[in-house]
């Protein structure tokens, strides 16, 4: 037996490269590699981006809204969530599900932006005690993602700014438990609220 004949062959995959396989996948993430990584001009960039709100990932996100604009019924937590001995977050509610939008790139002037956000704006509140979504709650790291959000889709979220400006512990950071008596940031907290102020 020839030693070609044990090996397979692999010529295939040497004539794909690595933006041949990033650009062969979801609207989300090809317009974002036809953008930063393969020099693509401005309008082949945005009829990609453009797609994000018919197809794909972002498709599949806005055809799961209910409604009222929310997902899942809730803000942080689906409507029907009863908390377990184990904890943990389902990520399916409208924060969660808006951060995942904002990453793919929906675009903050395509009509589905614009109809989803006017209507988490007038329906979504927050399970903490029932503010409105871009007023924002007591949790930093809740917070800091809505701010994200804001920033990113155009809605004003400077109330939840001086919030978070206010709420700053002593060692420069933030931590979701200050409400409860916590004087220590947190990682998770502080990456949350930097990338929020970052982006407003």
């Amino acid at each position: 037996m020839a030693a070609t004949d044990r090996c397979p062959d692999f010529t295939s995959f040497a004539r794909m490269t690595v933006l041949d396989w990033l650009l062969d996948s979801d609207p989300a993430l090809r317009w974002q590699v036809l953008r930063d990584l393969a020099d693509a001009p401005e309008d082949v960039v945005a009829a990609e981006r453009a797609r994000v709100a018919a197809e794909g990932w972002g498709a599949r996100l806005l055809g799961l809204r209910d409604d009222d604009g929310q997902w899942a019924g809730g803000a942080c937590f689906p409507a029907a969530h009863q908390p377990s001995e184990e904890g943990g977050q389902p990520w399916r509610s409208t924060l969660p599900t808006l951060v995942l939008l904002r990453d793919f790139g929906l675009d903050p002037r395509s009509a589905a932006a614009q109809e989803t956000l006017a209507l988490v704006r007038e329906n979504c509140h927050w399970e903490h005690a029932g503010q409105r979504f871009f007023d924002g709650e007591v949790e930093a790291c809740i917070n800091g993602r809505t701010v994200g959000i804001g920033a990113y889709f155009g809605v004003a979220v400077d109330g939840i700014v001086r919030r978070l400006l206010e709420d700053q512990l002593h060692d420069g950071g933030w931590n979701c438990w200050t409400e409860y008596g916590s004087t220590r940031s947190s990682f998770d907290s502080t990456i949350n609220v930097l990338e929020g102020l970052l982006a407003h």
